[in-house]
Protein backbone atom coordinates (compact mmCIF):
# COMPACT_ATOMS: atom_id res chain seq x y z
CA UNK A 1 0.00 0.00 0.00
CA UNK A 2 1.45 3.44 -0.41
CA UNK A 3 0.26 6.98 0.59
CA UNK A 4 -0.06 10.19 -1.63
CA UNK A 5 -0.33 13.80 -1.66
CA UNK A 6 -0.44 15.85 -4.68
CA UNK A 7 -0.47 19.83 -4.88
CA UNK A 8 -1.24 21.92 -8.20
CA UNK A 9 -0.40 25.53 -8.87
CA UNK A 10 -1.38 26.53 -12.27
CA UNK A 11 1.31 28.57 -14.73
CA UNK A 12 1.11 30.33 -17.68
CA UNK A 13 4.62 29.18 -18.80
CA UNK A 14 5.66 26.89 -21.89
CA UNK A 15 6.47 23.35 -20.50
CA UNK A 16 10.35 24.10 -21.87
CA UNK A 17 11.33 26.02 -19.01
CA UNK A 18 9.91 23.71 -16.52
CA UNK A 19 12.12 21.68 -14.11
CA UNK A 20 11.15 18.16 -12.57
CA UNK A 21 13.30 16.88 -9.66
CA UNK A 22 12.67 13.26 -8.36
CA UNK A 23 13.76 11.81 -5.30
CA UNK A 24 13.73 7.82 -5.36
CA UNK A 25 13.70 5.75 -2.11
CA UNK A 26 12.68 2.39 -0.65
CA UNK A 27 10.49 4.25 1.81
CA UNK A 28 8.88 6.23 -0.74
CA UNK A 29 8.63 8.69 -3.74
CA UNK A 30 9.06 12.62 -4.25
CA UNK A 31 8.12 14.62 -7.12
CA UNK A 32 8.56 18.60 -8.04
CA UNK A 33 8.48 20.47 -10.82
CA UNK A 34 9.83 23.98 -10.99
CA UNK A 35 8.70 26.95 -13.29
CA UNK A 36 12.04 27.83 -14.07
CA UNK A 37 10.65 31.86 -15.38
CA UNK A 38 9.06 32.65 -12.47
CA UNK A 39 10.54 30.19 -9.87
CA UNK A 40 7.25 29.04 -8.81
CA UNK A 41 6.30 25.49 -7.62
CA UNK A 42 3.59 24.33 -10.29
CA UNK A 43 3.35 20.74 -8.56
CA UNK A 44 4.38 18.67 -6.42
CA UNK A 45 3.53 15.20 -5.10
CA UNK A 46 4.81 12.50 -2.20
CA UNK A 47 4.35 8.83 -2.11
CA UNK A 48 5.40 7.12 1.28
CA UNK A 49 5.04 3.09 1.34
CA UNK A 50 3.79 1.66 4.06
CA UNK A 51 6.47 -0.59 4.08
CA UNK A 52 10.26 -0.77 2.47
CA UNK A 53 9.82 -1.80 -0.85
CA UNK A 54 12.68 -3.26 -3.26
CA UNK A 55 14.14 -1.68 -6.26
CA UNK A 56 12.38 -3.74 -8.47
CA UNK A 57 8.74 -2.46 -6.87
CA UNK A 58 9.73 0.84 -6.82
CA UNK A 59 10.39 1.24 -10.00
CA UNK A 60 6.92 -0.01 -11.23
CA UNK A 61 5.28 2.56 -8.44
CA UNK A 62 7.94 5.34 -10.31
CA UNK A 63 6.23 3.97 -13.68
CA UNK A 64 3.05 4.18 -13.46
CA UNK A 65 2.76 7.92 -11.48
CA UNK A 66 4.89 9.20 -14.42
CA UNK A 67 2.81 7.78 -17.38
CA UNK A 68 -0.44 8.25 -15.73
CA UNK A 69 0.52 11.74 -13.33
CA UNK A 70 -1.68 14.67 -14.85
CA UNK A 71 -0.32 16.76 -12.26
CA UNK A 72 3.78 16.47 -13.29
CA UNK A 73 3.28 16.34 -17.05
CA UNK A 74 5.32 15.18 -19.88
CA UNK A 75 7.90 17.93 -21.02
CA UNK A 76 10.92 19.53 -19.21
CA UNK A 77 13.70 21.32 -19.72
CA UNK A 78 15.85 20.29 -16.90
CA UNK A 79 15.52 16.84 -15.02
CA UNK A 80 16.99 15.50 -11.67
CA UNK A 81 17.09 12.50 -9.82
CA UNK A 82 18.00 11.95 -6.44
CA UNK A 83 18.64 9.22 -4.99
CA UNK A 84 18.06 8.03 -1.29
CA UNK A 85 19.69 5.53 0.20
CA UNK A 86 21.99 4.72 3.11
CA UNK A 87 24.25 3.25 0.57
CA UNK A 88 26.75 5.81 0.53
CA UNK A 89 30.52 7.23 1.81
CA UNK A 90 31.41 10.46 2.80
CA UNK A 91 35.43 10.62 1.65
CA UNK A 92 37.77 13.62 2.40
CA UNK A 93 38.76 15.19 -1.49
CA UNK A 94 42.62 14.59 -0.72
CA UNK A 95 41.64 11.27 -0.46
CA UNK A 96 39.39 10.45 -3.15
CA UNK A 97 40.60 8.07 -6.34
CA UNK A 98 37.95 7.40 -8.70
CA UNK A 99 39.98 4.07 -8.67
CA UNK A 100 38.94 2.80 -5.49
CA UNK A 101 35.29 4.11 -5.61
CA UNK A 102 34.32 0.50 -4.03
CA UNK A 103 36.70 0.28 -1.48
CA UNK A 104 35.11 3.64 0.17
CA UNK A 105 31.58 1.45 0.22
CA UNK A 106 32.20 -1.82 1.27
CA UNK A 107 33.07 -1.50 4.77
CA UNK A 108 29.65 0.55 5.23
CA UNK A 109 27.22 -1.07 2.81
CA UNK A 110 26.57 -4.23 0.86
CA UNK A 111 27.65 -3.75 -2.69
CA UNK A 112 27.51 -6.41 -5.75
CA UNK A 113 30.29 -6.45 -8.12
CA UNK A 114 27.62 -5.16 -11.07
CA UNK A 115 26.39 -2.12 -8.92
CA UNK A 116 27.35 0.73 -10.19
CA UNK A 117 29.14 3.44 -8.01
CA UNK A 118 28.86 6.98 -8.31
CA UNK A 119 30.33 10.17 -6.90
CA UNK A 120 29.29 13.93 -5.94
CA UNK A 121 31.14 16.66 -4.94
CA UNK A 122 29.76 18.62 -2.26
CA UNK A 123 30.84 22.47 -2.78
CA UNK A 124 33.34 24.26 -0.64
CA UNK A 125 33.71 21.13 1.53
CA UNK A 126 36.14 19.07 0.13
CA UNK A 127 34.21 15.56 0.66
CA UNK A 128 33.03 13.72 -1.82
CA UNK A 129 30.12 11.48 -1.26
CA UNK A 130 30.55 8.15 -2.84
CA UNK A 131 27.27 6.49 -3.61
CA UNK A 132 25.03 2.93 -5.15
CA UNK A 133 22.16 5.01 -7.51
CA UNK A 134 19.76 2.76 -8.54
CA UNK A 135 20.46 1.61 -12.29
CA UNK A 136 17.31 0.78 -12.60
CA UNK A 137 15.80 4.47 -12.24
CA UNK A 138 18.51 5.90 -14.05
CA UNK A 139 17.86 3.59 -17.30
CA UNK A 140 14.22 4.29 -16.90
CA UNK A 141 14.92 8.04 -16.61
CA UNK A 142 17.29 8.38 -19.59
CA UNK A 143 14.71 6.08 -21.90
CA UNK A 144 11.95 8.62 -20.93
CA UNK A 145 13.56 11.82 -21.27
CA UNK A 146 16.89 11.70 -22.74
CA UNK A 147 19.81 13.09 -20.80
CA UNK A 148 19.38 14.41 -17.17
CA UNK A 149 21.36 14.90 -14.15
CA UNK A 150 21.25 12.98 -10.67
CA UNK A 151 22.52 13.12 -7.46
CA UNK A 152 22.81 11.56 -3.84
CA UNK A 153 20.06 12.97 -1.40
CA UNK A 154 22.75 13.32 1.28
CA UNK A 155 24.84 15.70 -1.20
CA UNK A 156 21.43 18.07 -1.93
CA UNK A 157 20.81 17.62 1.71
CA UNK A 158 23.67 18.98 3.14
CA UNK A 159 24.51 21.49 0.43
CA UNK A 160 21.28 23.23 1.11
CA UNK A 161 21.79 23.47 4.99
CA UNK A 162 25.65 24.87 4.49
CA UNK A 163 24.47 27.37 2.42
CA UNK A 164 21.52 28.46 5.17
CA UNK A 165 23.99 28.05 7.82
CA UNK A 166 25.59 31.26 9.84
CA UNK A 167 28.52 30.48 11.51
CA UNK A 168 27.51 30.37 15.29
CA UNK A 169 30.19 29.40 18.24
CA UNK A 170 28.09 26.13 19.09
CA UNK A 171 27.86 23.28 16.50
CA UNK A 172 24.62 23.22 14.96
CA UNK A 173 22.68 19.50 14.47
CA UNK A 174 20.08 19.79 12.26
CA UNK A 175 17.36 16.38 11.88
CA UNK A 176 15.31 15.97 9.01
CA UNK A 177 12.10 13.85 10.15
CA UNK A 178 10.42 11.31 7.72
CA UNK A 179 7.82 8.54 8.79
CA UNK A 180 10.26 6.00 8.78
CA UNK A 181 14.30 7.57 8.67
CA UNK A 182 16.06 10.32 9.96
CA UNK A 183 18.89 12.35 8.50
CA UNK A 184 21.37 13.75 11.15
CA UNK A 185 24.10 16.75 9.69
CA UNK A 186 25.78 18.47 12.11
CA UNK A 187 27.92 22.00 10.90
CA UNK A 188 30.25 23.88 12.32
CA UNK A 189 31.48 27.26 11.66
CA UNK A 190 30.78 26.44 8.06
CA UNK A 191 32.05 23.00 8.27
CA UNK A 192 30.21 19.59 8.37
CA UNK A 193 31.32 17.49 10.74
CA UNK A 194 29.14 14.97 10.28
CA UNK A 195 25.90 13.16 8.12
CA UNK A 196 24.16 9.97 8.25
CA UNK A 197 21.06 8.45 7.53
CA UNK A 198 19.17 6.23 10.38
CA UNK A 199 15.84 4.27 10.22
CA UNK A 200 13.88 3.99 12.95
CA UNK A 201 10.67 2.13 14.42
CA UNK A 202 10.25 4.86 17.53
CA UNK A 203 10.98 8.09 19.03
CA UNK A 204 12.86 6.36 21.95
CA UNK A 205 15.15 5.38 18.75
CA UNK A 206 14.95 8.44 16.96
CA UNK A 207 16.57 9.63 20.28
CA UNK A 208 19.24 6.94 21.05
CA UNK A 209 20.53 7.84 17.46
CA UNK A 210 20.64 11.77 18.04
CA UNK A 211 22.40 11.34 21.51
CA UNK A 212 24.82 8.85 20.69
CA UNK A 213 25.68 10.96 17.18
CA UNK A 214 26.43 13.33 19.86
CA UNK A 215 28.56 11.65 22.23
CA UNK A 216 30.66 10.35 19.22
CA UNK A 217 31.46 13.92 18.18
CA UNK A 218 31.78 14.47 21.63
CA UNK A 219 29.48 17.37 21.51
CA UNK A 220 27.60 18.47 25.02
CA UNK A 221 23.81 18.06 24.83
CA UNK A 222 23.56 21.64 26.85
CA UNK A 223 25.30 23.75 23.75
CA UNK A 224 24.15 22.07 20.79
CA UNK A 225 21.86 23.94 18.86
CA UNK A 226 19.22 21.33 17.72
CA UNK A 227 16.73 22.12 15.05
CA UNK A 228 14.51 19.45 13.51
CA UNK A 229 12.25 19.73 10.15
CA UNK A 230 10.31 18.03 7.88
CA UNK A 231 7.60 15.84 9.43
CA UNK A 232 7.44 17.06 13.04
CA UNK A 233 5.99 19.68 15.30
CA UNK A 234 6.40 21.36 18.54
CA UNK A 235 3.51 19.54 19.86
CA UNK A 236 4.87 15.89 18.45
CA UNK A 237 6.12 13.31 21.01
CA UNK A 238 9.48 12.85 19.29
CA UNK A 239 10.07 17.15 19.79
CA UNK A 240 8.76 16.56 23.30
CA UNK A 241 11.30 13.97 23.85
CA UNK A 242 14.50 15.25 22.33
CA UNK A 243 13.59 18.89 23.87
CA UNK A 244 14.19 17.10 27.50
CA UNK A 245 18.06 15.55 26.47
CA UNK A 246 18.85 18.85 24.64
CA UNK A 247 18.01 21.93 25.93
CA UNK A 248 18.26 24.36 22.67
CA UNK A 249 15.43 22.30 20.61
CA UNK A 250 13.58 24.14 17.93
CA UNK A 251 11.37 23.28 14.94
CA UNK A 252 12.53 25.43 11.80
CA UNK A 253 11.86 25.95 7.83
CA UNK A 254 15.21 25.38 5.89
CA UNK A 255 15.65 28.75 3.40
CA UNK A 256 15.98 29.15 0.29
CA UNK A 257 17.33 31.61 -2.41
CA UNK A 258 15.54 31.05 -4.89
CA UNK A 259 11.98 30.62 -3.39
CA UNK A 260 10.55 30.53 0.25
CA UNK A 261 10.49 26.98 1.37
CA UNK A 262 8.40 28.41 4.13
CA UNK A 263 5.53 28.60 1.65
CA UNK A 264 5.60 24.99 1.14
CA UNK A 265 3.61 22.10 3.43
CA UNK A 266 6.12 20.95 5.91
CA UNK A 267 4.93 17.76 5.80
CA UNK A 268 3.83 17.26 1.99
CA UNK A 269 7.28 16.72 0.37
CA UNK A 270 10.79 16.14 1.28
CA UNK A 271 13.07 19.68 1.79
CA UNK A 272 15.59 17.79 -0.15
CA UNK A 273 13.44 17.95 -3.27
CA UNK A 274 12.67 21.15 -2.93
CA UNK A 275 16.33 21.98 -2.18
CA UNK A 276 17.90 20.65 -5.22
CA UNK A 277 15.44 23.04 -7.69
Amino acid sequence: MTERTTNIAESKTDNTFRKLSIQVGLNGLSFCVLDTISNQILAFEKVDFQTPSTPYLMLKELKGILNQSETIGKDFSEVLVIHKNNLFSLVPKPLFNKEETPNYLKFNAKIMANDQIAHDDIPNQDIVNVYVPYTNVNNYIFDLFGEFEYKHSGTVLVSMLLNQNKAASEPVCYVQVSKKEMEVAIVSEKKLLFYNQFIYKTKEDSLYFLLFTLEQLKIDPEKVLLKLFGHIEEDDELYQLCHQYVRNTSVFVPTNSNFPLEEMENQTIDFTVLGSL
